[in-house]
């Protein structure tokens, strides 16, 4: 720690009251400089499991041939724009790459903001969408110290805790248009919706499904854009679809990419319309060093490789229903546990100090992360503006074994601390 704070400065931050080194990683297992094992719940961006054997070999093989970038022709980038342009709908049919979702997310917003010839952009209340000057001004998760930018205007999160499903979708609207008049009333106009389509740091909002389509709607006729962030929903974790959009009926205008794009490997990027992406081609041009490169693209294409081949779309829709289902047996006997919602592998468990009332309880939250991590081997996180929501998100390799320890985990952790 004293090594890490002279070199890296005071801005990092850690996970955990007792910080964890990690010095090997396999599947869905993390192993500890202390020797031990712990199950791994939380990472998403190695969606294929730890060290993939075939993730790996095409990263090995790749860098030991050729690494360059775009300026130059290469195959490698084409090949895997085909594949994933193949998975998104027909109208997103050209695709830019970035080295992270932060830059993925930038990238969206210039293209948005070009082809609009407007500047407001909407998000939810506690979004979180990257770390650049533009977008750590729309990122409210990052704390009450990062200012919003003057043309970013927030929106409470589509509630469904103690909400009826068929007024989630029109709540969220409502938030919607007022900001968009808003933003018209300053002389801003609306550039984009940007939303990370599970509302991951907002708290994990997946139902009822469709309930985006209104707020969309009403975006469009305002002229603005819808950008779905997909670095945290995206590849398959909700089951369901392979991307966290296509559980509404809204369709993107542009789709942003990254975290388990390449299993750990920097690489990220964009799907676009082509009409929309050829407003900014004309007034700007486009080049990033290291986006696309061979080896991320080796990557990348590796990834969908191991989705394809284990099904592990599939294994998520059920992986998780299952989880889903052993934690509502938890709650049971702990009603600490208020509500357990989520699509596939992506899974919120809101604690509650009330469950009558649904009070927040954020600083149970933080005892039942570290002491998952300290006494059952467990590393989980949490969310939500109170970070009292916990944040399930495993590699997609879960089998319903890890899913029982989990459960079991949860369990033995809130009897232990009395909740």
């Amino acid at each position: 720690m004293a090594r890490r704070n002279r070199l890296l400065g005071p801005a990092y931050r850690l996970f955990y009251e007792q910080p964890l080194q990690l010095v090997r990683g396999e599947g869905v297992w993390l192993h500890g400089a202390d020797g031990r094992r712990y199950l791994d719940a939380y990472n998403n961006v190695a969606c294929v499991g730890h060290c993939h054997p075939h993730v790996v070999e095409a990263i090995a093989r790749q860098a030991s041939t050729l690494n360059t970038h775009t300026r130059y022709l290469h195959t490698l980038v084409l090949d895997y724009a085909e594949r994933l342009l193949a998975t998104l709908p027909g109208s997103l049919s050209h695709a830019m790459f970035t080295c992270s979702g932060s830059e993925a997310n930038d990238l969206a917003l210039r293209i948005a903001r070009t082809h609009t010839r407007a500047q407001g952009v909407i998000i939810t209340a506690n979004a979180y969408h990257g770390v650049t000057a533009a977008l750590a001004e729309a990122s409210p998760s990052l704390g009450a110290y990062i200012k919003l930018g003057a043309a970013v205007r927030t929106v409470p999160a589509p509630q469904s805790y103690g909400v009826p499903p068929d007024q989630v979708g029109a709540a969220f609207a409502q938030g919607v248009r007022a900001a968009i008049a808003d933003l018209e009333s300053h002389g801003l106009g609306t550039a984009a919706l940007l939303v990370d389509t599970v509302f991951s740091s907002d708290g994990i909002y997946t139902d009822p499904p469709g309930f985006m389509d209104e707020a969309v709607q009403a975006v469009h006729r305002a002229g603005g854009l819808y950008i779905a962030d997909e670095v945290q929903p995206g590849f398959g974790r909700t089951g369901e679809h392979f991307w966290g959009f296509m559980r509404h009926a809204a369709m993107p205008d542009l789709v942003t990419l990254g975290k388990p794009m390449g299993n750990g490997q920097p690489v990220a990027g964009l799907a676009v319309r082509p009409d929309v992406v050829a407003t900014f081609a004309r007034e700007c041009r486009y080049f990033n060093t290291f986006g696309g490169n061979p080896v991320s693209m080796a990557a990348a294409s590796a990834v969908l490789d191991v989705l394809a081949h284990e099904d592990l779309q599939t294994r998520a829709r059920e992986v998780g229903r299952h989880l889903r289902r052993q934690l509502r047996e938890v709650a049971k006997r702990h009603p600490a546990l208020g509500d357990i919602r989520g699509a596939g592998q992506f899974t919120g468990v809101e604690l509650v100090s009330d469950p009558a009332e649904r009070q927040p309880a954020g600083a149970l939250a933080q005892r039942l992360v570290n002491r998952l991590r300290e006494h059952e081997g467990v590393l989980l996180g949490a969310t939500g503006p109170q970070a009292n929501i916990l944040k399930i998100r495993p590699p997609l390799v879960f089998t319903p074994a890890h899913a029982d320890l989990l459960a079991t985990s949860i369990d033995h952790a809130l009897s232990a601390i009395g909740a």
